[in-house]
């Protein structure tokens, strides 16, 4: 009998919920292990997702559990986390996250865990760049899904203002953090085959236009349905499935930066090469001065966050 990748999911939010529904629709031979401080809906989700496995491809299982059946696991994803309360600081709302966090990455590593760790909480390079302080691991195995919703929102958002196909749209770039200081990079983009700027003649204030539509689209969701949680979630299953199979995919996840601020340990998002054991390959970009300082800007406000922590 082929043997059984392993994945500890730990929070049975919407997002949690959204990605187990993804993964074992994409992903075969897996057992999910779900974990929530909520025990009964946890219990409900894994019921609900047992229901999934008989009409989907491959033997997958699911069950809840806790932290110590991460001993043996592939990789644990973090979706866990509070929202921001009515009158509570961006601060305080870090605050409160990385104390979530450490909550529950120190039991993880305690369990003998030597897979890769997978965070979606927010603010996601905040919490990945915890992540990996906290559990000490090499920084190829710690990995935030940073701006690939952001990407993901910059396909769309072209499609529509190109009236194209959004698969006939590639290498559209969101870069840096996946918040109010991330940015738009055309310069690989391509449009049916060929680059963009030789198919549409965009000025700048077009660009800077879909920037901000990119930047604006999750509060649009969430102010007519509460929350964001679908596209996040595939973002979560390739990036596993991508380490499960090695399929050395390039998606713009959160991952540690080179240079000047490779000291730091800062995470921001930044296209890499995803496969067996986390990320393979950092690929950096070429940059124009303006958009060089955009990301230089993210990564002084992640500075000032974490030494905030501190």
């Amino acid at each position: 009998m082929k043997k059984l990748h392993k994945i500890i999911l730990v929070g049975s939010g919407a997002v949690g919920s959204s990605f187990a529904f993804s993964l074992l629709q994409n992903v075969t031979s897996t057992e999910l292990i779900v974990v929530d401080i909520n025990k009964e809906r946890t219990q409900g989700d894994v019921l609900d997702l047992q229901d999934l496995i008989p009409l989907s491809d491959g033997a997958n299982i699911v069950r809840a559990g806790s932290y110590d059946d991460a001993v043996d696991a592939d990789i644990a994803v973090i979706t866990a986390g509070v929202p921001r309360q009515p009158g509570e600081t961006r601060l305080d709302l870090f605050k409160r996250n990385a104390s979530i966090l450490k909550s529950i990455v120190i039991p993880i590593v305690n369990s003998g865990f030597k897979g890769c760790f997978v965070v979606s909480s927010n603010p996601v390079d905040v919490l990945t760049t915890i992540t990996q302080q906290l559990s000490g691991f090499p920084k190829e195995r710690v990995i935030g899904t940073g701006t690939s919703l952001d990407s993901a929102r910059l396909s769309v958002e072209l499609g529509l203002k190109l009236n194209v196909p959004v698969d006939k749209i590639k290498n559209a770039y969101v870069l840096g953090e996946h918040g109010d200081s991330l940015f738009a990079t055309f310069a690989e983009t391509t449009v049916l085959g060929k680059k963009l700027s030789k198919i549409a003649a965009l000025d700048d204030e077009s660009l800077h236009e879909l920037e901000e539509s990119v930047k604006n689209r999750g509060s649009r969701i969430i102010s007519l349905k509460g929350a964001t949680h679908y596209g996040v979630a595939v973002c979560l299953m390739k990036i596993c499935k991508a380490i499960l199979t090695d399929e050395e995919i390039i998606l713009p996840v959160s991952a540690p930066l080179t240079g000047e601020y490779e000291q730091n340990n800062i995470y921001l998002g930044t296209p890499a090469v995803i496969g067996a054991g986390g990320l393979k390959r950092i690929i950096e970009l070429p940059l124009v001065p303006t958009e060089y300082a955009k990301m230089k800007l993210s990564a002084e406000k992640m500075k000032k966050i974490l030494v905030s922590l501190e």
